[in-house]
């Protein structure tokens, strides 16, 4: 079987990409950015996305079996640009002879969902339009458990950090939730059924509410809480409210919170009709696994993973931002620490770390960023140890790694303009840089207010980041 992933470095896609790996099959995956995925032998990468259809169709090109794992929610213009996606896709499938698509999507009854599901339902109708030409698996889920989902990101952010919780009314609605381990075991199943028709297949374990959710998870981490819904706060409210104490930034966060005031639960038992070998675990265990893999360090993907769409200029400058209008560079010799040591020491930066000094300047910026809608520097970072393109760390996106090299970081952060950080050995020094593109007289009054600041905060950066990987090559000498 010839299998086509799409989405292979979001959430989802990560998952069931090692499940596949494992199995007797051709793997070929598309992507935007080749760099985002670790090489694997026996895989085919092309690069591209759903709105080139040149790329789209060598993708497709003798393909039996393509996942179809994309939605746009982090641009304003989503439910179009969902469309498109799922035309193209569908279109081009077609042309290539694919036999069957599968696509993951949200549970949820149309003419009561919000535009966010709306849209989810709306890609799986165009992607299902065509039976008589192609077959299609549409798989249902709701509220997605896991390390790294956003999901579980929000519930476990609110549940450690509110003791008391004055909610809106939509913790009273109804949702099934299901372990992401089931939801990639009903995606990699899909491939195989023996079926001759379209299939909507609805997945979830108990029907629970989002209080129940709550409060469950509160269990799991051992914490006693309390919820008070009221009536009288609105989506706007609410997804500021979710903004300021979880990681996800204001726009998704108030896609997710019109979503919540509609049921998302199971509406037929296909489910059990054919996969009767599935049987999702519950709710309590699903979060105990996740928390496990967050204690352990094991936290394969996150929802952030996938950066969304990036814009012409970005994409253009993003290996060489030198062209930038606005930079503040440091440079520093390296002496006798090997290259490998520095290396991982700035790869190091972010989540519990820090950022080599002055954080609580970045905790400050931090807020700021919380109180513009912005993600905050709460996201943190997937791994302590590990970086790869493409993840976010705090406020900042990876945007390239070159082993015992380079790491380039792209600003996710509210400003008036676009902005990176680089941090580069070169041959006998390290070279820091911080590069800014303004937007209008605001972006450039901005960079220049902030002067000082940089000037302390980098200038401090690169000496700590030095003496950092002094100390630990002086520990591997003496291991």
């Amino acid at each position: 079987m010839k299998v086509l992933l799409t989405g292979a470095n979001g959430y989802i896609g990560r998952r069931l990409k090692q499940t596949l790996l494992k199995q007797n099959l051709s793997l070929r995956l598309l992507v935007r950015n080749p760099k985002s995925l670790e090489p694997e032998p026996d895989v085919q990468i092309v690069q591209g996305d759903t709105f080139d259809t040149e790329s789209l169709d060598i993708a497709l090109e003798g393909i039996d079996t393509a996942y179809y794992l994309i939605h746009s929610l982090q641009s304003n213009d989503y439910q179009d640009l969902d469309r498109l996606s799922a035309q193209n896709f569908l279109d081009a499938a077609i042309r290539q002879g694919v036999k069957r698509i599968i696509y993951l999507g949200g549970l949820g009854i149309k003419e009561t969902s919000s535009k966010h599901l709306q849209s989810r339902i709306e890609t799986g109708e165009i992607l299902s339009s065509r039976p008589k030409e192609i077959q299609t698996v549409w798989i249902r889920a709701g509220v997605i458990i896991g390390s790294g989902s956003a999901s579980f990101e929000i519930l476990r952010h609110l549940t450690e950090k509110l003791p008391i919780m004055v909610t809106p009314k939509w913790v009273k609605t109804l949702a099934q939730p299901i372990g992401v381990d089931d939801v990639i075991s009903y995606l990699d199943t899909s491939k195989d059924l023996d079926i001759d028709q379209n299939v909507i297949v609805d997945i979830g374990s108990k029907k629970m509410t989002y209080k129940e959710m709550m409060l469950s998870c509160a269990k799991v981490l051992r914490l006693r809480r309390w919820i008070f819904p009221l009536p009288v706060l609105t989506i706007r409210l609410s997804s500021y409210w979710l903004n300021f104490f979880t990681p996800v930034p204001y726009s998704v966060a108030r896609s997710l919170i019109e979503g919540l005031s509609s049921e998302v639960v199971v509406q037929n038992d296909n489910a059990q009709k054919y996969f009767e070998h599935i049987h999702p675990i519950s709710f309590e265990s699903a979060v105990t696994k996740a928390i496990q893999e967050i204690e352990q360090n094991q936290v394969f993907s996150r929802w952030s993973d996938s950066g969304g769409k990036h814009d012409m200029w970005e994409k253009q400058h993003k290996d060489d931002p030198s062209s930038s209008v606005l930079l503040d560079r440091q440079s520093m010799p390296i002496g006798d620490i090997p290259r490998e040591t520095i290396y991982r020491t700035f790869c190091s930066i972010g989540g519990k770390e820090g950022w080599f000094g002055y954080d609580w300047l970045w905790e400050v910026r931090g807020w700021i960023d919380k109180m513009l809608g912005g993600a905050g520097l709460n996201r943190g970072r997937r791994d302590s140890h590990h970086l790869r393109v493409g993840e976010s760390v705090d406020f900042w996106r990876v945007e390239d790694l070159e082993v015992n090299e380079r790491l380039l970081l792209y600003a996710q952060m509210k400003v008036p303009g676009k902005a990176w950080l680089e941090f580069k050995i070169k041959e006998d020094e390290l070279v820091q840089t911080a590069y800014f593109y303004p937007k209008g007289l605001w972006g450039r009054l901005y960079w220049h207010l902030l002067t000082p600041i940089h000037y302390l905060v980098f200038r401090n950066m690169i000496r700590s980041i030095l003496q950092k990987a002094n100390a630990h090559k002086g520990l591997n000498h003496a291991t």
